[in-house]
């Protein structure tokens, strides 16, 4: 019977061996990349504005969105277009014998008609279609605009996330290694019988947390990147990209009075909702022409027993019943109907800028708050107990409980940067555009 224990060994043996092995061979294929000059990509690291541009470019949504625009002016192509006439030809009494069948009696027994008819739109039908779908085409590619301007939110909103998440998870790193210099001092202390066991292990469960919160920090990070790349089209960045940027606050001083008249000119949606008032003048327009009755007329070259004889026929519907009564009465209150949606929409743009408005002064009052000293003194505070902990003269739950403060008080400002920096794109959503006043 083999010895359990040399197994054993000689397993541990062949695999210390294999480890070696493939260590030796990864640092060949290093040291061979760096003779040949070759070195691991960098993460691409992009901007708000770039990262803006490549999903207006790359977004498969806004790429559907704007198929519609060529679909519409398609459509008008379809609209232009006249009626196609129509070839009349027919032959009667062609004998079927073949002995019967010639030139004589061809000419004096068969019966064969030609003709040509061509139906007349009347009302100017064409152009009022064509005009139709010109307005439509225009109300189309205001839709669309409104699709850029809610993707570009979405990415500044992803955006500002991300950088919240990087602005985090750095801060969680910073204080997971101040922590570290922490607990190897409160380890001195505890040998040198300054501090109990128990506050030594108080503070190594602390560090727990602040692990904890790196970890939760580096997941949101990725989650956010992955969010944003699937707004910016996954294969318009690499996998391993990165934003690039800061948490910041950048003041506004436009009044919102000026903002409401801006974005009252400037809003995608509402200029649809204008553009769709004339779109339904334009259909009410379409439905009297529609109501005018076409003129058909045809002519006719006809050969009957040797004669030759030409024909014109003309025909025309008489509107006594159908007239396109109801088409035109529907039509007219649309028109009704599209001024109220554009007074709706007008109503809801000056409401959105007035709340967004409103959001970003508010945020802007927190951020000054933090920044009036209450930040300051957080960070002092910590200071001032770490430096009286270290050196015995406060006791480890004071010491806690100052750290927990600074990093609560911080984060919280981080956060409120996060808000105001929101605040400022759902303002810009509101208004209609990127570069406020």
């Amino acid at each position: 019977m083999r010895n359990p224990s040399h197994s054993f060994s000689s397993l541990k043996f062949q695999s210390t061996w294999t480890r070696r092995i493939v260590q030796a061979v990864l640092a060949g294929l290093a040291a061979a990349a760096m003779a040949s000059g070759q070195s691991p990509p960098a993460a691409v690291r992009i901007t708000l504005d770039q990262a803006i541009q490549l999903a207006l470019r790359h977004n498969p949504s806004l790429k559907a969105a704007r198929n519609t625009i060529e679909q519409s002016q398609a459509e008008q192509i379809t609209a232009g277009l006249r009626p196609n006439p129509v070839f009349t030809y027919d032959d009667l009494f062609v004998p079927l014998v073949p002995s019967q069948f010639n030139g004589t009696n061809l000419n004096n027994i068969t019966e064969f008609d030609v003709g040509a008819s061509y139906t007349w739109e009347r009302g100017h039908k064409r152009q009022a279609r064509l005009a139709a779908a010109r307005d439509q085409t225009a109300v189309t590619e205001s839709l669309v605009n409104d699709d850029v301007r809610s993707l570009t939110f979405s990415v500044a909103q992803q955006f500002v996330g991300a950088l919240f998440s990087q602005s985090a998870l750095s801060f969680a790193q910073q204080n997971l290694v101040s922590f570290r210099k922490t607990v190897e001092t409160s380890e001195s202390q505890y040998h040198s019988g300054a501090i109990s066991e128990g506050d030594l292990l108080k503070i190594k469960l602390q560090l727990l947390q602040f692990q904890t919160d790196a970890s939760a920090a580096r997941l949101s990070l990725t989650e956010s990147l992955a969010s944003l790349r699937q707004l910016l089209g996954y294969n318009a960045v690499p996998a391993n990209y990165d934003v690039a940027g800061h948490l910041a606050f950048v003041p506004i001083h436009a009044h919102r009075e000026d903002l409401q008249l801006l974005a009252l000119k400037r809003r995608p949606d509402l200029m649809a909702a204008e553009r769709g008032i004339t779109a339904a003048r334009g259909d009410y327009k379409l439905a009297r022409a529609n109501g005018k009755r076409d003129l058909t007329t045809t002519l006719y070259y006809t050969h009957v027993a040797g004669i030759n004889s030409a024909s014109f026929i003309a025909n025309i519907e008489i509107p006594i019943f159908d007239r396109n009564q109801g088409e035109i009465a529907r039509t007219h209150v649309a028109i009704a109907q599209a001024d109220e949606e554009r007074q709706a929409v007008a109503q809801a743009v000056m409401t959105d800028v007035r709340n967004a408005y409103e959001t970003m002064k508010t945020d802007r009052q927190v951020i000054k708050l933090f920044e009036s000293g209450y930040l300051n003194e957080a960070k002092e505070s910590l200071q001032i107990s770490e430096y009286a902990y270290e050196r015995g003269a406060v006791s480890l739950l004071n010491f806690l409980d100052a750290e927990r403060s600074y990093r609560s008080t911080e984060l919280a400002y981080r956060q409120a940067l996060v808000n105001y920096m929101l605040a400022v794109e759902q303002l810009r959503e509101a208004v209609g555009v990127r570069h406020l006043p």
